[in-house]
């Protein structure tokens, strides 16, 4: 299955090949790698007329080239959500516009939800800079707990609750190893109706905690499933990991959510963003889902 973010009007993958894409953030034209755009790139007029080039280096890592003046930070918006943006040093811009297709599916879970009356706490795990904690907020949950092991992060998904105007909502922002977190919650007694998460293929934790995915998925999926909530509403998983297929994340949701949620549903596929030169989709990750309806998008 494929989910893909076709509903912006400030973002746009205008073109991608030859190992790049050129895209479009509000005004601003940027052109950065993309291991897997590796067919032949258009003539699209845009890549003479980019704002900044990200160049990756030989010794790893990479950095900008400026063609024109370009802003720190600016902003974007997305229906309702408006956040910041900015190009930083190790290639992203703090927001990974594909994820909105999967902010729609969320959003459109937890409207219905509350109209039925029923309490939605959400739990955004390695929840960056708070795309989902805002859009989540934004749809009416009674709480979202944003965690993240970097202060930098929280710190920008604070920016972006002030931006999208969500200051009045209860959003808990907690730096912290995510695993520590949840068996903490865990003891706690604290269940959640919908539970997300977006785990690196290796981070550090803020005590130098080591997470490795093929390790660590499967012990972080059991542990959250203690604190799924009996009437949940869903468990989402994102990953950008090379390699990694959407089956291995379908497999593992059957191997642990479904067997103790049983009457919900498994989905698995990848999330995509259209591209407007070639009318083509440019393959972002994937992702895999539990949910309590079957209401795949």
């Amino acid at each position: 299955m494929k989910r893909i973010a076709n509903q912006w009007k400030d973002y746009e993958c205008c073109d991608a090949g030859d190992g790049e894409k050129l895209e479009r953030w509000q005004n601003i034209l940027l052109r950065r790698p993309d291991p897997q755009a590796v067919w032949k790139k258009t003539d699209h007029a845009g890549w003479d007329r980019i704002h900044a080039h990200y160049h990756r280096s030989s010794r790893g890592g990479g950095s900008w080239e400026f063609k024109q003046t370009v802003p720190e930070t600016w902003t974007v918006s997305y229906k309702e959500l408006t956040f910041k943006v900015s190009p930083t040093g190790f290639k992203h811009t703090g927001l990974f516009p594909e994820q909105a297709v999967n902010w729609d599916w969320m959003q459109a879970k937890i409207r219905k939800a509350k109209a039925n009356g029923r309490p939605v706490r959400i739990l955004n795990l390695f929840a960056y800079t708070g795309g989902a904690t805002m859009a989540c907020a934004s749809a009416g949950a009674d709480e979202v707990v944003h965690v993240d092991a970097s202060k930098g992060m929280v710190q920008w998904a604070k920016e972006n609750m002030a931006l999208s105007h969500l200051e009045n909502r209860t959003i808990r922002f907690i730096v912290d190893d995510v695993l520590k977190f949840v068996a903490r919650e865990k003891r706690r007694g604290h269940t959640y109706q919908g539970i997300l998460m977006d785990p690196p293929s290796y981070g550090r934790g803020p005590n130098g905690e080591i997470w490795k995915l093929e390790d660590q998925i499967n012990e972080l999926v059991n542990a959250c499933l203690d604190i799924l909530d009996d009437d949940a509403l869903f468990l989402l998983v994102n990953s950008y990991t090379t390699g990694f297929s959407s089956i291995v994340l379908e497999n593992i949701l059957r191997t642990t959510v479904l067997r103790r949620h049983p009457s919900g549903y498994v989905f698995a596929g990848e999330v995509g963003l259209p591209i407007t030169q070639d009318n083509m989709i440019l393959p972002c990750g994937i992702y895999g889902a539990w949910s309590d309806e079957d209401d795949e998008v």
